[in-house]
């Protein structure tokens, strides 16, 4: 494929220290298959940090971080018959996978056999390292773009494609959508109060599990959650054993297995979508009461685009942040402190210049 002359700006990390700056390069020219996007929203994920410092030691630099995209289309190939010109479309964490699989066929590309491309520092089909969100423009092959309501904000649309869709995805597999039921979610942060957000929709009882006092008031009154427990507080969940069918575990830190799974009800499920350092609990916490413990990583192009649709329908938006391109280091910097509340998302079409 050829590209056309220096047509993109972004903002990149030339080295560990993950410090972005503007960088200009090249995205492909529009193929039959192909949407061209102009990005107007980027969410802020954890991902971005991740790979501007190189902390899985894989980082290609110069990298363009962000992989919660939201825009507008400008050109389409002659293939394409899902998009048209002036549509509002989202990019999530993966841009092509083999296609061709079992996984693919069945709408899991997310575990595509010949493993996805993402969206950003991925190796992209014609071999030029991928390039995400935190551009002018992006350039993607139609299958993975999703349509977005054009009364649903751009702005408010950007985090779910990541943040969203990875709660969102394990909620329905694990048929945690049924009314009635119970829930916990332990962490509140990007993913955690979009969980608290989908279980209140699909008419769950939530509980928020966290070791921070300070988010008691905003779980309650804000995200409407209907209890908060202090995990750390051993009488508090003594209090809560064997309440929950489900547990959406989000907690990006190392921490203790065996307490939150003695919240769960006999052959209840405890979903981990974030990454610890390690998973350790005891076989009594499995075995007795029939739990299941289970992972999970964002979600399918079917799913992903029912997501957007159930928020637009039933008014979910995720809670931002928005700020302009020229604070994204800080903003990097608050995300590792846990300083956000929910999802930073940049307004790349008015910052970025």
């Amino acid at each position: 494929m050829t590209t056309e002359e220096g047509n993109c700006l972004g903002w990149a990390a030339r080295d560990p220290t993950g410090v972005l700056s503007p960088y200009k390069f090249n995205r492909r020219v529009v193929g039959a298959d192909d949407v061209s996007i102009r990005i107007t929203h980027c969410g802020v994920c954890y991902a971005d940090v991740v790979w501007t410092k190189n902390k899985y030691g894989d980082s290609q630099y110069p990298v363009v971080p962000g992989h919660e995209i939201a825009g507008i289309v400008t050109d389409v190939g002659p293939n394409n018959h899902r998009f048209k010109v002036g549509d509002h479309v989202g990019v999530g964490t993966y841009v092509s996978t083999c296609r061709n699989c079992e996984y693919c066929d069945d709408g899991f590309e997310n575990h595509c056999s010949e493993g996805s491309v993402y969206t950003f520092n991925g190796v992209d089909v014609d071999g030029t390292v991928t390039k995400g969100g935190y551009s002018s423009y992006i350039v993607v092959h139609e299958r993975y773009c999703y349509k977005i309501p054009d009364n649903y904000p751009l702005a408010s649309a950007a985090p779910l494609l990541c943040a969203g869709i990875t709660v969102y995805s394990p909620m329905i597999r694990h048929k945690m959508n049924q009314p009635g039921k119970s829930l916990g979610v332990i962490g509140l942060g990007g993913l955690g109060h979009m969980a608290v957000k989908f279980g209140k929709a699909f008419g769950l009882n939530v509980t928020v599990l966290s070791t921070s006092i300070s988010k008691k008031e905003e779980a309650l009154s804000l995200l409407k959650a209907d209890k908060f427990v202090i995990s750390s507080d051993e009488q508090q969940m003594k209090d809560c054993a064997k309440s929950l069918d489900f547990i959406i575990d989000s907690a990006a830190g190392d921490h203790q297995f065996d307490p939150y799974m003695s919240l769960l009800k006999t052959n209840g499920t405890l979903v981990l979508v974030g990454f610890p350092s390690e998973i350790k609990l005891s076989p009594v916490s499995l075995n007795i009461g029939s739990k299941t413990i289970a992972g999970s990583v964002t979600g399918g192009t079917k799913t992903t685009q029912e997501m957007i649709n159930f928020c637009a329908g039933h008014k979910i938006y995720p809670e931002i942040e928005v700020i302009p391109i020229q604070y994204a280091n800080e903003a990097l910097e608050r995300l590792i402190n846990r300083d956000v509340k929910y999802r930073f998302v940049i307004d790349i079409e008015s910052s970025l210049k």
